[in-house]
């Protein structure tokens, strides 16, 4: 399983394919780098694709501390460098997003283009942060076996989880879910939770950027992407149909569509 230390932590990662120019993918909250299979099988033809997972979820290691976006956006500017993957393009969906915005405005010169996928630029809604809060309490103490239904209905749009040709992936991340570590999860849940937001910022984004956004996603509704669109000069967005906040595993064909036409 390789791993690098990054800013005292082992961080998992997976790097396939050989191009000449290369593509990091970053998760969101409670996912791993997993979910991007289907676009690093369809890109590693053309391009090095680089996965990895956050610390103190999927692989990586459990950290005392460092959940904050800040810090993870500088586990991503390191993990790049020592990676010797700069320029890059950036690929990050909802906490991915966090940091990839980060990214390009603090360290733009790591960045070839800017792949954003359900995120939002805005702190997490008032109106969210007490469920999600009670959400990351019930996982932290009896585990994520009682909350993974909510938890589902919030990752994943209506058509994916009624769709019976999708039972077997539904079934796939229920169980992902239910394994995460209570300790690890919960620390970047409240990250998540309690993130600022750097919308005033997003004018200073000179790099190339793509928003994508499910039309089912009720994490980060399309307004938000709307929202950075209108913020980032040049952007391109893509609306996303029948995909909620997981786009790149609910509608894989068309997310890997949408980047490969962005990227050429």
């Amino acid at each position: 399983m390789p791993t690098r230390t990054i800013n005292g932590v082992r961080i998992h990662y997976e790097d396939v394919g050989t191009g000449p120019e290369t593509i990091v993918f970053s998760h969101g909250l409670l996912m791993s780098g997993e979910m991007f299979e289907a676009q690093v099988q369809a890109l590693s033809e053309r391009y090095r694709c680089i996965s990895y997972d956050h610390r103190g979820q999927a692989r990586s290691q459990v950290a005392e501390s460092g959940y904050d976006m800040d810090s993870l956006s500088d586990d991503a500017a390191a993990l790049i460098r020592e990676l010797d993957a700069p320029p890059c393009h950036f690929a990050g969906l909802s906490m991915g997003g966090f940091v990839g915005m980060r990214l390009a405005i603090r360290h733009p010169e790591l960045l070839k283009s800017l792949i954003l996928m359900g995120t939002s630029a805005d702190p997490e809604p008032e109106q969210n942060r007490g469920p999600y809060r009670r959400l990351a309490f019930v996982g932290r103490w009896f585990g994520f076996r009682p909350v993974a239904k909510p938890i589902m209905q919030i990752m994943f749009g209506k058509t994916f989880l009624a769709n019976p040709a999708a039972e077997a992936a539904r079934n796939h991340w229920k169980k992902h879910l239910i394994g995460l570590d209570r300790v690890g999860t919960s620390r970047a849940a409240h990250g998540v939770i309690d993130r600022d937001g750097v919308y005033d910022q997003l004018s200073r984004i000179d790099t190339p950027t793509l928003i994508l956004v499910g039309d089912e996603d009720v994490a980060t509704v399309p307004a938000k992407a709307q929202r950075i669109h209108q913020a980032i000069a040049g952007s391109q967005l893509v609306m996303i149909p029948g995909a909620g906040h997981s786009a790149s595993i609910e509608q894989p064909a068309l997310v890997t569509r949408a980047i490969e036409n962005f990227l050429s």
